[in-house]
C-alpha cells in the first residue's frame, strides 16, 4: 500500500485538487458536507486503483492521463456518495473516523449532497469523452444500487446463504473496485487483455477486502476500520463470519441469534458474547482464508501485465487487503 501511494503521489494530488474543486457549490451546506467525509481521508483505494490501471499499461502521459485524473476523481465521487447514502440507510454513528455526516446535517441533506457527487462524477466522466469509461462507472452505479437494495431486503436473515452473500458483496463492494481499475485502463486506450486483466484484479481485490472488513467487525478495532468495531452487529448486518458462526453453533445458540439477529433485541454485551462466539469457532479465521484466496485471484490476474514497478505495488496492494486484518 505504501510503494503504490508513493509511486501515485503526484497524480493523486492532482486527483485530490480536482476533488476540491468539483465538490464547490454556491450552496454552503453542499460543500461544507462533502469536505466532512472527503476530508476525513481514508485510503482513497478506489481513485488510486484507477490511476495504477492507467500507468500499469504504460506510463501515459498527456490527454491519456488527464482523462485518468478525471475518472480517478469520479470514482472518488460515486464512492462517496453511496458512503452517505450507506450510513442514512444503516444508522451509522461514524464514518473515517468522524461523526456520520446525517447525525449533523440531518438524512435529507446527507442523501442530497449524495446526489450531488453523483452528478459531479458523470459531469467529470463526461469531460473525458470516453464513452466506453462512461458506460463502465454508469453501469457499476447502477449494480451498487442494487446491491444495496439486496442487501436492506436481506440485512437481518438467518438463512442468507453464502452465494447470496456474495453477490451482495460484489455489487456493493467489489463493483467499484473493477470498475476503477478498467476505466482507468480504458481511459488510456489499453487493449482488452489488459483491460480484463485490471477489471478482474479489481473485482477479486475489492471481494478481498470486503471479506477482511467483515473479519475487523468483529476480530479488530476501531482505529483499523475507520468505523467503530461492532457495528455490523449493532446494526443486524449478517456477513460471512456471522454466517459461519451461526452454522458453528447450531442447536446451542439458536435463540441469541434469533433474538439479536432476527428480532433485533440487541445490547452491549450482546456484541461481546457475540464476538467470542465468532472469535471462538474459527469463524473470523475462516473469513480471513476466504480473503486471502481472492487476493491470490487478483495476483494471479496481474501476469498478463508488462512487468513494472506498478503491477509490483498493485501485486502488493492485493497483499495489504488480508494483511492488515490479520
Amino acid at each position: 500500500m505504501e510503494t503504490l501511494a508513493r509511486l501515485a503521489r503526484v497524480d493523486m494530488a492532482a486527483v485530490d485538487a480536482l476533488i476540491v474543486a468539483r465538490m464547490q457549490s454556491p450552496v454552503p451546506v453542499i460543500p461544507l458536507l462533502a469536505e466532512h467525509i472527503v476530508s476525513a481521508g481514508g485510503k482513497r483505494l478506489r481513485p488510486l486503483l484507477t490511476i495504477a490501471a492507467a500507468r500499469a499499461i504504460g506510463s501515459p502521459a498527456g490527454q491519456g492521463i488527464d482523462n485518468a485524473l478525471k475518472l480517478a476523481a469520479s470514482v472518488e465521487f460515486i464512492h462517496t456518495a453511496t458512503l452517505l447514502h450507506d450510513d442514512v440507510v444503516d444508522g451509522s454513528e461514524r464514518r473515517r473516523g468522524k461523526v456520520a455526516a446525517h447525525l449533523i446535517w440531518g438524512s435529507a441533506t446527507s442523501v442530497l449532497v449524495g446526489d450531488f457527487l453523483f452528478a459531479r462524477a458523470f459531469e467529470l466522466m463526461v469531460e473525458t469523452g470516453q464513452l466506453r469509461a462512461l458506460g463502465i462507472l454508469a453501469q457499476a452505479s447502477s449494480v451498487i444500487a442494487q446491491g444495496e437494495v439486496l442487501q436492506l431486503t436481506r440485512a437481518h436473515d438467518l438463512n442468507l446463504d453464502q452465494e447470496t452473500y456474495l453477490r451482495i458483496v460484489s455489487a456493493k463492494t467489489a463493483e467499484l473496485f473493477a470498475a476503477a481499475a478498467e476505466a482507468g485502463a480504458v481511459g488510456v486506450d489499453g487493449d482488452q487483455a489488459a483491460t480484463s486483466a485490471l477489471r478482474s484484479y479489481g473485482l477479486n481485490l475489492g471481494l478481498a477486502f470486503q471479506l477482511a472488513d467483515d473479519a475487523l467487525d468483529y476480530g479488530g478495532t476501531s482505529e483499523a476500520l475507520g468505523k467503530n468495531a461492532g457495528d455490523d452487529f449493532r446494526e443486524g448486518k449478517v456477513t460471512l463470519p456471522l454466517l459461519l458462526a451461526v452454522a458453528r453453533t447450531r442447536g446451542r445458540e439458536d435463540a441469541f441469534w434469533e433474538r439479536t439477529i432476527n428480532r433485533g433485541e440487541r445490547t452491549e454485551d450482546d456484541f461481546r458474547r457475540a464476538r467470542e462466539l465468532v472469535i471462538g469457532t474459527g469463524s473470523v479465521s475462516a473469513t480471513l482464508d476466504a480473503a486471502g484466496d481472492y487476493a491470490d485471484a487478483a495476483k494471479t490476474a496481474l501476469r498478463v501485465l508488462p512487468a513494472s514497478p506498478w503491477r509490483d505495488a498493485l501485486d502488493g496492494l492485493a497483499d495489504f487487503a488480508v494483511s492488515r486484518a490479520a
